[in-house]
């Protein structure tokens, strides 16, 4: 393939991914204000075929299901960003403090987030909700992000580590420039492209997550509308009314598949080795 088409390639797939997160992200803001039916109305027929009035069809209580998908888009954006936000700031905190930390301290943390990171985040997400014995949004939100933070922290280490390695944070020891001052003017600002990338990958993690806790009965309770209880409350009736099932299914492919594929973009952007000469 010669380096046009591979650029145009690229380039196609950042496009894609745009529009797929674009959106979904604006049918979950225009629920703030607007949605074809009331979530709890149940004036449609149960289980009717997608049609002229209910584009997504209906339930098994007669609600709208195309309804129900700009209501959980909007949880799904909302549990995303609020778990990688949480686990960003507990990730970069440690991971720094794990770099300029002394050998062992280093060699403690590094170990702690190996141990971590081996449990699955969902495993862990299940564990915060136990402990707080309550399954609510905020209480998912809490919960991802801790599961989140220790990839987070691991990466933050390793990168600042390698930023500590360079000739210019030298220099500035030399200078008598403070390590907090590093800290805000080199080293967060060196590892953040790179964190962005690993934050958007984090970021559809956290939805995969949210849906799988909420088809437990793990996530945020009615009468909010998640894909994942979409999901659980569509199986009994999937041969008789797929498109109960198979509207969030797309949905939730479609996020994820288009922050992955952001995160691609953002690494070919970011990362020179990746680049086109």
């Amino acid at each position: 393939m010669s380096r046009s088409n591979a650029r145009t390639g690229k380039t196609l797939t950042l496009w894609l991914s745009l529009v797929l997160v674009g959106a979904i992200t604006l049918a979950g803001v225009v629920s703030f204000v607007w949605t074809p039916f009331a979530l709890s109305d149940m004036a449609g027929g149960r289980l009717e075929a997608p049609n002229a009035t209910h584009w997504a069809g209906t339930d098994r209580l007669g609600r709208d299901v195309f309804t129900q998908l700009m209501i959980g888009a909007r949880i799904a954006l909302i549990v995303g960003a609020g778990a990688v936000a949480i686990g960003a700031v507990i990730g970069v905190i440690t991971g720094i403090l794990a770099a300029f930390a002394t050998r062992f301290l280093d060699d403690a943390l590094a170990a702690f987030f190996d141990i971590l990171i081996a449990f699955p985040t969902l495993l862990v997400a299940m564990l915060v909700v136990a402990a707080r014995e309550e399954s609510s949004l905020s209480t998912a939100i809490l919960a991802l992000g801790i599961g989140l933070s220790p990839i987070v922290g691991r990466i933050t280490r390793i990168l600042t580590k390698q930023v500590l390695s360079q000739d210019y944070i030298t220099a500035a020891r030399v200078c008598g420039t403070s390590w907090p001052v590093i800290v805000i003017w080199h080293i967060l600002p060196n590892i953040a492209p790179f964190l962005a990338v690993n934050l958007a990958l984090q970021f559809g993690l956290a939805v995969m997550a949210e849906a799988s806790l909420s088809y437990l009965g793990l996530g945020a309770p009615p009468p909010n509308a998640s894909w994942g209880r979409m999901l659980q409350e569509a199986q009994g009736t999937v041969y008789s009314a797929p498109w109960g099932a198979i509207f969030p299914g797309l949905a939730l492919f479609a996020l994820v598949i288009g922050i992955n594929l952001l995160a691609d973009g953002l690494r070919d952007r970011f990362d020179p080795s990746r680049r086109s000469a």
